[in-house]
């Protein structure tokens, strides 16, 4: 009978080494799995908010779009509510942007429901709205889908299609600039977070100086009257700089020939000093302008914890959805 060959005490220790470092791998991959599969029941996991968290999907020119509803509890099946398009950030998604700024909760108290398009990676790797490239045609195949999923929303739930309004931040506020100014008479109102004004970029490269205010908005792609604006920009914003918001104000000012009231600063509580600039044509308001002091890149008056998100600034959500309260036709107002 063969004898088994005795091993070193140094192949006995490589070999034990070997053993250990796969079960640490293992345990890693395990680790890495399990953080994944977390991360993907998260992604599907309501937010915050009594009602329903519906998902969908449309196809159009910029191909495949996913997206989420918020409907309120106890729909009346004769009902038609208010539909305000949120419009994520880049590196946020539509459960991300509905989280941090709370607006399903505030959608179930007041009525409305509330539509979270997402972006699609594969169009663009940081996940934002292309609203700036307009030369090679993106921008533009991105709005006319967008378009194509409210309409599609539109006709599969209860919404007053005379009570439509959109918001959005960074990216998203660009993106629902660019929607307002396109198709203005789609939409009752806009408000834009922190974004950039349409016109101000045509391709990446110049959207970065746009971002940094080194760029003025070209002409209006349509002559308007465009709905009005709201426009929230931290004094603080460094990756969006504040000049974007007084320029998008000032481009709603000089479509229909308004002129700036004296602006008026101020404060609620320990929350960040705001100073409020309004448009008019008459008694119309054409666009209001909230700088807010010492507010970075992210939603005011935002949850604590998350992204993009600043507590200590005045209640973006609620100020927007005021704002659209006071344009909605008779008949969707709550």
């Amino acid at each position: 009978m063969a004898r088994r060959a005795r091993s070193s005490p140094f192949a006995n220790a490589l070999q034990k080494l070997v053993n250990r470092a796969g079960q640490d791998v293992v345990r890693a991959g395990s680790k890495a799995v399990r953080h994944a599969i977390k991360v993907a029941v998260d992604q599907q996991r309501p937010p915050s908010g009594r009602g329903d968290w519906i998902a969908g999907q449309t196809i159009g020119p910029a191909g495949l779009r996913r997206y989420h509803l918020f409907r309120p509890q106890g729909v009346r099946a004769a009902e038609r509510l208010p539909l305000l398009v949120m419009l994520h950030g880049c590196a946020q998604n539509g459960r991300a942007l509905a989280e941090s700024t709370r607006m399903n909760a505030l959608a179930a108290s007041k009525r409305f429901l509330v539509l979270y398009p997402e972006q699609e990676l594969l169009a663009n790797p940081q996940g934002c709205w292309n609203w700036y490239d307009t030369h090679s045609g993106q921008a533009q195949r991105e709005v006319a889908t967008l378009l194509g999923m409210i309409d599609q929303v539109c006709r599969l739930y209860p919404v007053d299609a005379a009570g439509i309004a959109l918001a959005g931040i960074s990216a998203g506020a660009s993106m629902a600039a660019l929607l307002a100014s396109e198709q203005p008479e789609r939409f009752v109102a806009v408000a834009m977070h922190s974004g950039v004004p349409p016109g101000s970029a045509r391709s990446a490269a110049s959207a970065i100086a746009a971002m940094r205010g080194r760029r003025t908005p070209g002409e209006p792609v349509s002559p308007g009257p465009w709905p009005p604006l709201l426009v929230i920009h931290g004094r603080s914003d460094r990756v969006v700089a504040p000049e974007n918001g007084r320029a998008a104000a000032t481009l709603w000012a000089e479509v229909a020939q308004a002129s700036p009231m004296p602006a008026k600063t101020t404060q609620r509580g320990k929350r960040y000093p705001a100073t409020t600039t309004e448009y008019r044509v008459g008694q119309q308001r054409i666009a209001t302008l909230i700088e807010i002091d010492r507010l970075g890149h992210a939603w005011s008056g935002g949850k604590a914890g998350e992204p993009f998100s600043d507590p200590a600034g005045p209640d973006a959500s609620r100020l927007i959805w005021v704002f659209v309260l006071r344009h909605l036709p008779a008949r969707s107002s709550r």
